[in-house]
């Protein structure tokens, strides 16, 4: 007799190995990662994912990098660590799969992901210990976690592949018995339960290695620094300074607001009780400052606008806000500059460099050992406890972040961090404008219009902006007031426009009568130029 069943029918072997794997190479990947966190927040280090994504972006193409922000913009970070611990996961499940069949294969790829981490931590952290153990634990606790997980899941699978899987009671034609299979459950349940520990284990360590830096790492300590008043405080900011147009960016950029560009994966979160700033190199009295004696210092406040030289003709990559800090130059001059020093090479927390003419420093203008903006402590993502902040320059070689260490040498000695990569070593800020109001692409009532925006040329200031409509006449917009030449300057233009598609250009006039050029040239290496265009209708 025939007997026809229907039900449940047994999944593919290959689909259950599949399956069965891919979770055991992803717990493998959790436990690495989770185990390798932990250590770092014991030994207050970088973590594994970090300390690869560091020495991505350090030997990564100029060209590539630029693209990255230019995409991305401030998400670049963590667009780069979503893509390792993506490329992680995803070598770790065809590992998982492969390791089933071949542990040698699972324990060899181990061993090389750990390998990866140590020659990262060479390139990018070689100094850092902590560092180097956190991916030697990484790599262990995934070796640990792969060896119990195999010793349940093979035995598992062999048994399904040998008796088949439980099957739902079959419907038939005429009577028919069957055998019942051997008990397949205690296989399963080790898995299962093995498995589970090590999700357990795994997510406990990451959250507890994520949640030690802000215990021990001083992450509480912005709250806890008191900025004193300044020696000699700045006037209120003119009444004029903000024109008041709907949809143009505020004079003062809010703390919150303030656009953030460097090559920190994770923010340094330091104690502003165990900073110290280093200053020695070519000067005659190489000294240590602490944040206490910084700050029992005769500090003074600045207006200054802070512009990224990777930012686009028309670009946000620029904010302005009131800074509070020690005055470099004298700081500079307490070291006593020996002759041929050319060159502040400054070191933040993270290691990163960068190099700023010396003589700009000691020019005259408001070159800063900032502690504060805004009227409050430096945020930790802009710089706390301390940075340097220098007008007229773009960020990358002026504006160092979490600085510890001022190193006065030469140009021809030493390359800064970019510098290495080609870009400019001087860099001053180039003459600017960009048009805010309409937005590009929006929609304004025909007749009667506003056109406002901001311009800027730090350390020259702005002589004129001058506007244009449909590529007709050019007309010099109005300018608001400024508290100095070293902060950018709302304008605003009234025309009317017909109804529909309409473009507006715009070009600045500096205060040594540089006009901004039209031509488009890329940011890199020392700044883009061009006039910002843009396109509205008018309804």
């Amino acid at each position: 007799m025939t007997i026809k069943t229907r039900g449940t029918q047994r999944p593919p072997r290959d689909s259950r190995r599949y399956a069965v794997g891919a979770a055991l190479g992803l717990l493998v990947v959790g436990a690495a990662l989770g185990f390798g966190e932990l250590t770092a927040g014991l030994a207050r280090a970088t973590s594994p994912v970090v300390t690869v994504g560091d020495a991505l972006v350090d030997n990564s193409p100029p060209f590539l990098m630029e693209w990255a922000i230019s995409l991305f913009g401030t998400a670049d970070k963590a667009v780069l660590i979503t893509g390792v611990v993506v490329v992680l996961v995803l070598a770790g499940a065809v590992l998982g799969v492969v390791a089933l069949s071949r542990p040698v294969v699972g324990y060899v790829g181990l061993t090389l992901f750990t390998a990866v981490g140590l020659a990262a931590v060479i390139l990018r952290r070689a100094d850092d210990m902590g560092a180097a153990s956190a991916v030697v634990v990484g790599g262990v606790a995934g070796a640990v976690t792969l060896w119990l997980l195999l010793r349940t899941a093979r035995p598992a699978l062999a048994t399904e592949e040998r008796h088949g899987t439980p099957q739902a009671p079959a419907d038939t034609e005429g009577a028919t018995s069957s055998e019942p299979g051997p008990d397949r459950g205690p296989g399963r349940r080790g898995f299962v339960l093995t498995a589970t520990g090590v999700l357990a284990a795994t997510g406990a360590a990451g959250a507890l290695g994520r949640f030690l830096p802000s215990v021990t790492g001083g992450a509480g300590a912005q709250g806890a620094l008191t900025l004193p008043a300044p020696a000699s405080p700045l006037p209120a900011l003119p009444s004029g300074v903000d024109l008041g147009v709907p949809g143009m960016v505020p004079f003062s950029t809010p703390n919150k607001d303030f656009y953030r560009i460097d090559t920190a994966l994770t923010i340094p979160r330091l104690d502003s009780t165990r900073w110290t700033l280093r200053v020695h190199g070519l000067v005659d009295r190489p000294f240590e400052i602490d944040m206490d004696e910084l700050l029992s210092r005769e500090l003074v406040e600045a207006d200054i606008t802070l512009a990224c030289v990777s930012n686009q003709v028309g670009g946000d990559l620029i904010s302005n806000t009131r800074w509070l800090g020690f005055p470099l130059a004298d700081l500079l001059r307490e070291a006593g500059v020996q002759s041929g020093a050319d060159q502040i090479l400054s070191t933040s927390d993270d290691g990163w460099t960068c190099g700023t003419p010396t003589e700009v420093v000691m020019d005259g203008r408001d070159a800063l050992l900032a502690v504060g903006m805004g009227g409050e402590p430096l945020p930790h993502v802009n710089g706390y406890p301390a940075r340097m902040v220098v007008p007229g320059l773009y960020g990358f070689v002026s504006a160092t972040k979490w600085v510890t260490d001022i190193k006065l040498t030469r140009f021809a000695d030493e390359e800064a961090y970019w510098a290495q990569r080609g870009w400019g070593v001087r860099a001053p800020i180039k003459t600017m404008s960009r048009i805010d109001v309409p937005a590009p692409l929006g929609r304004v009532e025909a007749g009667e219009t506003v056109l406002a925006g901001v311009a800027w040329a730090q350390h020259r200031g702005i002589d004129a902006v001058e506007v244009r409509v449909d590529d007709g006449d050019w007309w010099e917009a109005e300018l608001a007031e400024v508290p100095g030449i070293d902060t950018w300057v709302q304008w605003v233009a009234e025309t009317s426009v017909e109804p529909g598609a309409h473009s507006v250009e715009v070009r600045a006039t500096d205060s040594t009568g540089f006009t901004q050029p039209s031509e488009r040239v890329d940011p890199i290496p020392d700044g883009a130029t061009g006039w910002h265009r843009i396109r509205f209708t008018a309804d």
